[in-house]
C-alpha cells in the first residue's frame, strides 16, 4: 500500500531561468523529498499585487531593505503631470 500524501497548496513564480521561486516557506520541515504538481493559469498576466508581492519576497531585493539605500525623501523632487 503506498504512503498517503498530504496537499499544501502555495503560489510562487517561475523565473528566467526556469526555477520555481515561492512567494512564502513550505509549513515543513526539511530536507525531505517531495513530488510537485505544478498548475499554469491561462491568463499569463501578473496583476500588480501578485508582482509587488514577488518583488518584495525576493532575495535579489533584499539591499534595497539597507538604510543607506532609503535616500530620497517625499519632498524630493516636483510632480509630474502628464499632458499627453
Amino acid at each position: 500500500m503506498k504512503n498517503p500524501v498530504k496537499a499544501i497548496e502555495v503560489t510562487g513564480t517561475i523565473d528566467a531561468r526556469h526555477r520555481l521561486v515561492l512567494d512564502e516557506p513550505l509549513p515543513i520541515e526539511g530536507p525531505a523529498r517531495v513530488r510537485v504538481v505544478i498548475l499554469v493559469s491561462e491568463n499569463t498576466e501578473i496583476n500588480e499585487q501578485e508582482w509587488l508581492k514577488t518583488a518584495d519576497s525576493n532575495p535579489a531585493f533584499d539591499f534595497l531593505k539597507n538604510p543607506a539605500e532609503d535616500i530620497y525623501a517625499p519632498t524630493d523632487g516636483r510632480p509630474f503631470h502628464d499632458k499627453g
